[in-house]
């Protein structure tokens, strides 16, 4: 047996579980709905078993149950599911900070500055939409920087679930331009790679959009 040789994973695999999780965060796959897994194989152009095998997956990250014999439903979005979830999201958050704020490129901060600048630009022209893509660039590029592998698989792992549940919510304007004030102090925690500051501004963030989402939710 040849074990000298480096295993490749098949680009399907990673693109059918990126499709569906896509779909499951914004909603077009939507909470309690049963997984129409004959329709899905038609329009992705795929067989039932590597459908299924990306639905393994997603069940790992709570996106999705599987039911025995029954096929797989979309998991509902729960307040006890984010109340634990957040306190944990926001210390894999905080952690990234810090360790960004020590090991990214010049490069990597003035790109996390420059989306935060576009964030800021979007807020101002109400875009929604536009803002939530550049906020979700700016947390996937701090976590990038970190340069710590364990650490991103844990965050992309819960991030999805927190993701969903805010796009859910209908979050109101006041929580929002909180939000962009969070995010002016955060941008200058990373020019000044201030780690301790940027990891605490983070979790703090982390904890009002929790509470934000529970008011809007309930």
């Amino acid at each position: 047996m040849n074990l000298s040789t480096p295993l490749t994973r098949p680009s399907l695999h990673e693109e059918l579980v990126t499709r569906l999780r896509q779909a499951i965060v914004e909603g077009a796959l939507e909470p309690d709905a049963k997984v129409p897994e004959r329709e899905l194989c038609e329009n992705l152009g795929v067989s039932r078993t590597p459908l299924r095998e990306a639905l393994k997956v997603l069940a790992n990250e709570g996106l999705v149950v599987l039911q025995s014999n029954r096929g797989a439903r979309i998991s509902k979005v729960t307040m006890e599911e984010l109340e634990d979830a957040f306190p944990v999201i926001a210390v894999l958050e905080g952690l990234a900070g810090e360790l960004a704020c020590a090991s990214a490129t010049d490069k990597e901060i003035s790109h996390i500055v420059a989306r935060h600048h576009d964030m800021f630009r979007y807020y101002e022209a109400g875009d929604r939409s536009a803002y939530f893509q550049a906020n979700r660039d700016i947390h996937a590029a701090l976590m990038a920087a970190a340069r710590n592998p364990v650490l991103a698989q844990h965050y992309a792992m819960l991030s999805s679930r927190v993701e969903r549940a805010r796009l859910l919510a209908n979050v109101s304007d006041s929580r929002w331009a909180e939000a962009v004030e969070e995010h002016r102090e955060i941008v200058k925690a990373v020019e000044a790679r201030d780690g301790p500051r940027l990891s605490a501004l983070l979790r703090a963030h982390l904890n009002n959009k929790l509470a934000a989402l529970k008011k809007a939710l309930t």
